[in-house]
């Protein structure tokens, strides 16, 4: 890590948490404030050894965590426009929905932490990164301005005011193909994404980019947003708006509404695979079950490996599947969530409050 650290005005040291309140910055408040610690700096998790049996987490726990969330912001959109008879226009659909997904993000990372202290964390006799001193604003902006372009980006190609959400759904003539859509969205996604982040790995040129990102040797559910400004803005908008060209061009172009709920699956993936948290479950999509059956479904651990295990030349390298990496063999064993050591019995749900 020495070297890496020639090269970059970064650090993982954490101790912030520690020092005389007077000196934090506002990022630094604002996380004490909330309650944004993803693992709280005097509190650690317990521990468990990597052969102790790890709890499983179903795939319609997390798709009811998700859809039961995404649906909220759309019922207070339909009240309003019920309520007042007035469209909601474009900026005030950018805010709102903004502010919806950044709260629903905060969220997540809050019943994950909760979840944490319950059944602990991966490589748990390994401290988990803490918020770094000198990437407190990098980790609360990029919350930000992930929020905020993502929703800029989807109202400006999608949105039309005068189309409720009670309206779009009520259409069942759009049911099966926003299903086909919603199955494609994460292994279309994940194609782009696999091949920037492997080139990023692999191609020295662009390591630079990426490094910033792989300080984080055992991350949280906050760490996805600790990255480099160039890596932000391919991860942001780049990836996603490739993703909305490609199924636009074999006909399956994604509406508002539905675009807002494949954010809101990629966001809990972001999450979910940063969080380390110690229980076995996959990144959730319709085809799930069929991608498991294949061994291509991304597990929680992975992730978490690519960042434990990897540096400049890794594995890994999906963050929404492992199709991609299946069909190049850039795959890796885990080492907690093998099948032997999965104890399906204890099942572990992911909680609404």
């Amino acid at each position: 890590m020495g070297r890496a650290q020639e090269h970059n005005q970064h650090s993982m040291v954490s101790d912030w948490p520690q020092a005389d309140p007077k000196t934090w910055n506002g990022a630094q408040r604002a996380v004490d404030h909330f309650k944004l610690y993803p693992i709280y700096p005097d509190e650690s998790p317990p521990k468990f050894a990597m052969t102790d049996k790890i709890p499983f987490m179903p795939a319609w726990s997390q798709h009811r965590y998700i859809l039961v969330f995404a649906t909220l912001p759309l019922l207070i959109h339909q009240a309003w426009f019920m309520l007042t008879g007035w469209p909601m226009g474009k900026i005030a659909a950018i805010l709102f929905y903004y502010t919806a997904y950044k709260l629903i993000a905060i969220r997540e990372v809050s019943l994950l932490r909760g979840l944490i202290y319950k059944y602990g964390v991966l490589d748990g006799d390994a401290a988990r990164d803490g918020i770094p001193n000198t990437g407190t604003w990098k980790i609360v902006g990029e919350l930000e301005k992930t929020t905020g372009f993502r929703m800029a980006m989807a109202v400006y190609l999608t949105y039309d005011p005068e189309v409720s959400p009670l309206a779009a759904i009520s259409d069942t003539s759009t049911w099966a193909p926003f299903f086909l859509k919603l199955s494609l969205y994460g292994v279309v996604l994940d194609f782009f994404f696999y091949s920037y982040h492997r080139a990023c790995h692999e191609l020295p040129g662009l390591w630079k980019y990426h490094r910033t990102h792989h300080l984080a040797k055992h991350p949280t559910a906050v760490h996805s947003g600790f990255a480099d400004d160039e890596q932000e803005i391919i991860e942001i908008l780049i990836v996603p708006f490739l993703t909305y060209l490609t199924l636009r061009s074999i006909g399956l172009p994604l509406g508002f509404y539905e675009w807002w709920i494949c954010f809101e699956y990629l966001t809990w993936a972001e999450v979910w695979g940063h969080c380390g948290l110690r229980v076995h479950g996959v990144v959730p999509s319709p085809i799930s079950a069929i991608l498991g059956q294949i061994d291509m479904e991304l597990a929680l651990e992975d992730h978490d490996l690519h960042h434990r295990k990897g540096w400049k030349r890794s594995f890994n390298y999906g963050k929404q599947t492992r199709v991609w990496g299946r069909l190049f063999g850039t795959c890796t064993d885990r080492l907690e969530a093998h099948k032997a050591n999965i104890d399906y019995e204890n099942r572990v749900s992911m909680p609404l409050a």
